[in-house]
């Protein structure tokens, strides 16, 4: 997440850390104990991919402390686990690395398309191994987090989403690009949610904020800008 991060400090505070184990509430808990940890009372609150469930449910517990949220390629109410990443999650310390020895594959697509100039994406793919060897992954971890949408029903899912009262935006990357999650399931977060807008990020899958963090930036911007103009 680093290049989405550093982007977005370029325009607001950013508040960032790594999702303990536990399950959805317990996870909600740890968004509010970060707030209280910087003195923070109102924020935007921003989620990507898994995060982006935590997020929805932290508007819908706490719309108290949320100023807006932003949910980027997000499971949408009654995504699953494939069969094989249910596997993999369930041995993870076994199947983990054959996991991550995949994401080439499922990423090529999205990651042409994202950089065109061969050099610009052997300088990312670069930068993502050097990352992986400064701060590995947490096979257990990853494994943790999966289990926690696979036990999340999409009606739990759908009554968070009625609650929600903050402004919200939905970004998603090109359907025929994410090979993580629907980008349709994403969208279904917009239809939920009362006011929520759609935005998407071109050349992209799931990885849009990472990508292509400076069309993050602007969107998120746009987006929060908006929002404080209605609230004035």
């Amino acid at each position: 997440m680093r290049p989405a991060v550093d982007a977005l400090s370029r325009a607001f505070r950013v508040l960032t850390f790594s999702l303990d184990a536990g399950d959805l509430d317990a996870l909600v808990r740890q968004v509010n104990d970060a707030l209280n940890a910087a003195d923070v009372a109102r924020a935007t609150i921003c989620g990507v991919s898994f995060g982006g469930v935590v997020a929805a449910r932290f508007a819908a517990v706490h719309p108290e402390r949320t100023d807006a949220l932003v949910l980027a390629s997000t499971p949408g109410p009654g995504w699953r686990l494939p069969p094989r990443t249910r596997l993999y999650a369930r041995l993870p310390w076994l199947l983990g690395p054959l996991f991550l020895a995949e994401s080439p594959w499922r990423m090529h697509a999205e990651l042409k398309a994202a950089f065109p100039d061969g050099r610009a994406r052997r300088a990312f793919k670069a930068s993502v191994l050097r990352t992986l060897l400064t701060a590995p992954i947490s096979l257990g971890g990853m494994a943790s987090r999966a289990r926690v949408i696979d036990t999340i029903s999409s009606g739990d899912l759908q009554s968070d989403c009625a609650r929600i009262t903050a402004p919200t935006l939905v970004v998603t990357g090109e359907p025929a690009l994410d090979h993580v999650v629907s980008v349709e399931g994403s969208r279904a977060f917009a239809r939920l949610i009362r006011g929520a807008r759609t935005e998407v990020i071109a050349r992209t899958g799931h990885l849009g904020s990472v990508t292509r963090p400076d069309v993050f930036l602007a969107l998120v911007s746009r987006f929060v800008e908006g929002t404080r103009h209605a609230a004035a």
